[in-house]
């Protein structure tokens, strides 16, 4: 078949990868245009147009995919399938009328569970125990087309947003080769989506990171996991932001009744808070302006002790 490849965030290279070596014929890849980025402004490529280019390919990066323009040059590669992963643009139905036979999409959720642009990160805050990926067939409305082919894996206790989105981008690449083979010999099936089961997945906000120190020491363990890299889970010390990166939920008993938020034990063995339901040991910590370090090294550099209480 004839493909054209839309993608840009990491998340979309082994899909990319999967289909340089798969024998189709990839006329096309689709990426964002080039951005400045970082502190000295330098411009930098996406990793899908970095990956494009190694390996030889034609690339195109408009400003806007559903240009007249846009349009015009999508209908003269004259594809049988678009396959889109991660890409960062909204289609209109006509450059979605455009391939012969489909649009394809890699969703990192069990659909419809997490339609939207974190599904990862939600899954983790919301505590599931199975993240997934599917391959839709692309309709106008955000992650409701129906799906070609579904696979689940397990989400381990010691899984963030970032390990697992790494897990899920390679089952993401895996599986669309075999919908390759499906849609190629015409044997899939469109199994609709049941719209009474639909959990939406909105893009994080810098709020999504800030730690109530009310809510379980469970929930925030999983907030913590589930926001990174962006925005990261963050309360105030001494007020200044401190960004957390890493806990456990440990099971302490202490002599008083603690309020949330209170530092109740700050050792060598890491700094123990009190939260509205159980205690969470902080391992790996970096205050506004400073290195980021384990527990134990931030105990020594900012004196901090029983009693501290963190947040606002």
């Amino acid at each position: 078949m004839k493909i054209v490849f839309f993608g840009s965030a990491h998340f979309a290279v082994p899909a990319l990868q999967a289909l340089i070596k798969s024998g189709h014929e990839l006329v096309c890849v689709v990426t964002q245009p080039d951005k400045k980025r970082g502190r000295h402004l330098h411009v930098c490529e996406t990793d899908v147009k970095s990956t494009a280019v190694a390996a030889g390919l034609k690339t195109f990066q408009p400003e806007n995919i559903k240009s007249k323009e846009s349009v015009d040059f999508l209908k003269k590669l004259d594809a049988d399938l678009f396959v889109i992963v991660a890409y960062g643009q909204i289609f209109s139905q006509e450059v979605l009328d455009i391939p012969r036979v489909m649009p394809i999409n890699i969703h990192a959720s069990l659909l419809p569970r997490y339609r939207g642009a974190a599904p990862i990160n939600w899954a983790i805050i919301n505590a599931d125990k199975k993240a997934g990926v599917s391959i839709m067939y692309v309709s106008l409305k955000t992650d409701s087309g129906p799906v070609i082919l579904q696979e689940g894996i397990r989400i381990e206790d010691s899984d963030t947003a970032v390990t697992l989105e790494d897990k899920l981008r390679y089952l993401g690449a895996e599986l669309l080769m075999d919908a390759l083979k499906v849609i190629d010999d015409r044997s899939y099936c469109l199994l609709e989506q049941d719209e009474d089961k639909v959990i939406l997945a909105p893009k994080l906000r810098k709020e999504d990171g800030l730690i109530d120190w009310g809510e379980s020491a469970t929930a925030i363990h999983n907030q913590v996991r589930g926001v990174l890299p962006w925005p990261g889970a963050f309360t105030f010390f001494r007020g200044k932001m401190l960004k957390v990166f890493q806990t456990d939920v440990l099971p302490i008993f202490p002599n008083h009744k603690p309020v949330p938020g209170e530092v109740i034990r700050a050792d060598k063995h890491g700094i123990v808070v009190a939260c509205g339901r159980g205690f969470l040991n902080l391992k790996e910590l970096q205050l506004e302006a400073g290195k980021r370090m384990s527990g134990q090294n931030f105990i020594i550099g900012h004196r901090l002790k029983p009693g501290d209480v963190l947040g606002k």
